[in-house]
């Protein structure tokens, strides 16, 4: 009986190093996804100030004079 003790006290520390290390895991990658979130957020503002810039839109242009 005592055995049996020892290998769940024995399993009962190996599933608490494994759910420490997940969750370490866990945080580091909600800190990557917000980082990742916050530079989509700036690409697409510079996008968006991009496309309101000098570009016309091709409905706009002219074609030359050789088509």
């Amino acid at each position: 009986m005592e055995n049996r003790v020892t290998e769940l006290e024995i399993r009962l520390t190996h599933l608490e190093d494994t759910i420490d290390i997940l969750d370490s895991t866990v945080i580091t990658q909600q800190s990557q996804i917000d980082l990742l979130m916050l530079k989509i957020s700036m690409l697409e503002k510079k996008l968006k100030a991009a496309g309101e810039s000098q570009v016309a839109h091709e409905k706009d242009e002219t074609l030359p004079p050789h088509y």
